[in-house]
């Protein structure tokens, strides 16, 4: 096993309207994805310029050039949810004849542009954005999402070697059959009883799990490399530590609280030679742009001064693996 030294690790939940369909209309958040479209070059800049390694976990139906490059794409076998409102593959007929909101759904130049920048990792958030935990879903059906992920993946050049469940939705049952199909880690939840079983996401965990966000109500986010384990036919789990929230539009000081709490995290996960796993979607940017950009410019420059003071290291997911098995 490896020293342990202290990392800084950051994975991303790259969606568009895929990641939220069965949530929000479409209609009340155009300007939102034109925005998180916007910032992504300018993340990427940040990221190449100051060398930070950063997973993308992608969801494949981004790959696609439009809704007929979709449709070569799509696996035999689908997600028969009991919830038919949790598929993706429904929004075909919704939206399929209006080619205007293609920029919502198909996102190839991006794809392009992240595998094009030096440090970043492309990994999946799963092909149609497949929900692990659902009623009514199989580990077949499972199976071939990830398989037309790595599919479409290939078609650019690309092996999807990490991934991210989407909702967090971690099962532990599908976990050989992502070894089986190419995953080498995925990203698992922290330890605290608010991150368990999200597919229930009862108030009382929404409430802790926000809390968290400003306010010490959890355990402590960093871990040595040590604790991870590398078992046979399986990936390897590296737990987040921390979601970067949202700008809040109306109350600062909750900003400045979570802002705040993710640079004394980081501080500690360098003082004591653990990582730090920071995570958060693209779109969560699309709200307040110039201001989420300007939290991640000082985000980086601590790591920086963490990297200079304490030797902290960039890693992706993958990166954390080779570092394990090498």
């Amino acid at each position: 096993m490896p020293n342990n030294i202290p990392v800084f690790t950051i994975s991303l939940d790259f969606e568009l309207y895929w990641g939220i369909f069965d949530k929000v209309p479409l209609s009340e958040r155009k300007q939102y994805f034109q925005n998180t479209r916007r910032v992504i070059p300018e993340m990427l800049a940040i990221f190449e310029q100051q060398q930070v390694q950063v997973t993308w976990a992608t969801v494949g139906m981004l790959f696609a050039k439009d809704w007929t490059d979709w449709t070569t794409a799509i696996p035999a076998l689908r997600p028969s949810y009991h919830n038919d409102h949790l598929s993706a593959y429904r929004l075909k007929e919704e939206f399929g004849r209006d080619c205007s909101l293609n920029n919502f759904f198909f996102a190839p130049e991006l794809v392009e542009q992240i595998k094009q920048t030096i440090y970043q990792e492309m990994a999946t958030h799963t092909f149609a954005h497949y929900y692990c935990q659902e009623a009514g879903q199989t580990l077949d059906q499972f199976r071939q999402d990830l398989q037309a992920a790595q599919g479409i993946a290939a078609r650019q050049g690309m092996r999807l070697e990490s991934l991210v469940f989407p909702r967090n939705q971690y099962n532990e049952q599908y976990l050989s059959v992502c070894r089986e199909e190419g995953i080498k880690t995925v990203r698992s939840n922290p330890s605290d009883w608010f991150w368990k079983q999200t597919v229930e996401d009862k108030l009382s965990k929404r409430i802790f799990r926000t809390g968290d966000a400003y306010l010490p109500l959890g355990k402590r986010t960093s871990f040595p490399l040590s604790s991870l384990k590398l078992k046979e036919g399986l990936p390897l789990a590296i737990p987040a530590s921390r979601f970067l929230r949202p700008v809040n539009g109306k109350r600062d000081i909750l900003n400045k609280l979570r802002l705040q709490r993710i640079l004394s995290e980081m501080t500690v996960a360098a003082k004591r030679k653990e990582c730090y796993h920071l995570w958060w979607h693209p779109h969560n940017f699309g709200s307040f742009p110039e201001r989420s950009m300007a939290d991640l410019r000082i985000i980086i420059e601590h790591y920086k001064k963490l990297q200079e003071q304490y030797g902290m290291q960039s890693m992706s997911m993958r990166g954390i693996y080779e570092y394990l098995t090498t």
